[in-house]
């Protein structure tokens, strides 16, 4: 299967996978829990197949990943080595609990308990907050080491040995990508570890529609552009 075949048919179980994280039960008990965090599994074990997926063309062919020819251009526009920026999950926590955490806030001060990410305790805000440190950190070394490699790429001279020197700088390359692709990956998983199952699918759910609807408006862009080419 290519490449741009996976991608689509990912997106596609993606879409299905969102449908029934929405129709997940809400309430707290040991049986919804315990199919909130079946869900979960399911999730997760979708995001290792495209991140598997991902690090197996950076092996084999890791400029492809950055041409991304079967993303949309509103997805190559936002990448961050060739995929999205695992800050962004620390971004959609605070903002949807933030939300709902307004909407619930004469119920929490009352003491009431909603069980959704408007309700994160201090130790969870405490995890969260500390984990977020730690990925910018990852994430700005990732960053550097991709410069660094570009840099030697693109003030390359021919020489004698250039070619082995290209090699070399390919396969830093490919290093770089794989640290993106495990970081991007890791993310999501320690943030999932921090949450209750129902604010796990909450977060999940965000994340789904986020990447949906990039993807989806993406497309639809590039469609109209293609049509005023064509007219």
């Amino acid at each position: 299967m290519s490449i741009q075949s996976f991608n689509e048919a990912w997106f596609e179980h993606l879409h299905g996978l969102l449908q029934q994280l929405r129709a997940a039960p809400k309430a707290a008990s040991p049986e919804s829990d315990g199919a909130l965090l079946d869900l979960v599994h399911k999730v997760r074990t979708h995001y290792s197949q495209y991140y598997r997926a991902m690090s197996y063309t950076a092996r084999h062919d890791v400029v492809s990943l950055f041409a991304a020819r079967w993303s949309s251009s509103l997805e190559r526009s936002l990448q961050w080595v060739a995929g999205w920026r695992p800050t962004i999950a620390f971004h959609l926590i605070y903002t949807h609990s933030s939300i709902l955490f307004e909407t619930h806030i004469v119920d929490l001060l009352r003491g009431a308990r909603t069980g959704d990410l408007g309700d994160l305790s201090p130790a969870q805000l405490q995890r969260v907050s500390e984990l977020q440190c730690r990925t910018v950190r990852e994430e700005n070394e990732v960053t550097a080491e991709l410069s660094e490699c570009l840099n030697s790429m693109t003030s390359a001279v021919v020489v004698v040995g250039a070619g082995f020197e290209a090699a070399e700088n390919v396969e830093r390359l490919r290093s770089v990508v794989e640290k993106a692709e495990n970081l991007r990956f890791r993310t999501i998983c320690c943030v999932v570890e921090i949450l209750s199952p129902q604010q796990a699918v909450e977060f999940l759910v965000a994340v789904m529609e986020l990447q949906l609807w990039v993807r989806g408006m993406g497309l639809s862009h590039d469609r109209v552009r293609q049509n005023l080419r064509e007219y």
